[in-house]
């Protein structure tokens, strides 16, 4: 009988892993090394193993899959990852990124334990739907996560499909090529200013960490009584989304416009979410959910505009729950889930 899996969050700076049972409990605490994720993929690779060996002896049990949830273009079903723009080396004067990197195989070998990966923002989804607001009972569910981008998942389930579904839980909308679920490139202004991904008006050039951290900028020298001023003494560099979240809750009047203004663009996108998934549920997570009413506020208000009103009657829009331990859970869900497929 299978009592436990590996959840395991590759991310660019750290690796983390912990073993957790069905129920999502951690069996000990979350073990912690740096990836070295521009390090090249061997040098990688061994931090992974380091951290999930050390994972799984601090657990005392015998772990039965290993979930990964890794930054990219995942092709979960063959385990590799066909891009990573923040993994890879210096060759020369070039960093050349993973490409179609057989990363699962990798892991699988060194460790002598299946492996099934997935993209860290979809996992994310998955795990908040298992082991958060979706308490694997929520019909759908749909996340956003806010940070230094916006990432975001999709989680179907059979009330939200047509025909012969007999799943049982949540499954995670990947696409045909894994690439599935970009919802911080979903547009909410045709002619807005440039993405990183190159088109124009994505939510991500709207709500992203640098994005509200510029606009806190610009609102403190226009509005020079602001507590923004006062809490970084008249120095704008000290500006952070914890900051203006700070200033919001003390009543300035400049820190709620600023999270008013990035709510409504979110609030768009959550409309378009609605109306495209008719999800039971909208989780929001990242850091920069954490700035609470003023944010919120603000998205429901523009959902009510913008969304349907027969579907939205059925969906709530809340913060999501596991906030810290977002990617370790995502890979645990989806570990529980093939662990019981091959039963």
């Amino acid at each position: 009988m299978v009592t436990a899996v590996v959840g395991v969050d590759l991310g660019g700076t750290n690796v983390r892993a912990t073993v957790l049972n069905r129920a999502g409990e951690l069996l000990a605490p979350v073990v912690q090394h740096p990836s070295r994720a521009q390090e090249g993929f061997k040098i990688t690779l061994e931090q992974i193993v380091l951290t999930v060996r050390e994972a799984i002896e601090a657990s005392g049990v015998a772990p039965a899959v290993i979930g990964m949830a890794v930054p990219g273009h995942i092709d979960s079903s063959r385990g590799v990852v066909r891009w990573a723009p923040n993994f890879g080396e210096m060759r020369g004067e070039i960093f050349e990124v993973w490409r179609e990197v057989p990363l699962g195989d990798a892991v699988q070998a060194r460790l002598q334990l299946p492996v099934v990966m997935g993209n860290d923002a979809n996992l994310a989804a998955l795990g908040e739907y298992y082991f958060g607001v979706g308490r694997g009972q929520a019909r759908g569910l749909v996340m956003l996560t806010l940070g230094t981008g916006i990432g975001g998942g999709v989680v179907l389930t059979r009330h939200q499909v047509q025909g012969n579904a007999h799943w049982e839980g949540g499954v995670l909308l990947v696409g045909l090529g894994g690439g599935a679920g970009e919802l911080g490139h979903t547009v909410v202004n045709f002619a807005g200013p440039r993405c990183g991904c190159g088109a124009r008006g994505c939510i991500e050039a709207y709500a992203r960490r640098d994005t509200i951290v510029e606009l806190a900028r610009e609102e403190a020298r226009r509005n020079p009584d602001s507590l923004l001023n006062t809490l970084t003494a008249d120095d704008p560099s000290k500006i952070t989304p914890a900051l203006v979240s700070h200033a919001a809750e003390q009543g300035d009047p400049t820190a709620i416009a600023i999270w008013h203004e990035v709510g409504v663009y979110l609030g768009v996108a959550v409309a378009n979410l609605i109306n495209i998934f008719n999800p039971e549920i909208v989780a929001i997570g990242g850091q920069i959910a954490k700035a609470g009413a003023p944010l919120f506020d603000a998205i429901h208000k523009t959902v009510r505009d913008y969304a349907l009103p027969t579907l939205l009657q059925d969906c709530r829009i809340v913060p999501a729950e596991r906030l810290e331990d977002a990617g370790v859970l995502g890979g645990a869900a989806l570990a529980w889930q093939a662990a019981e497929a091959r039963r």
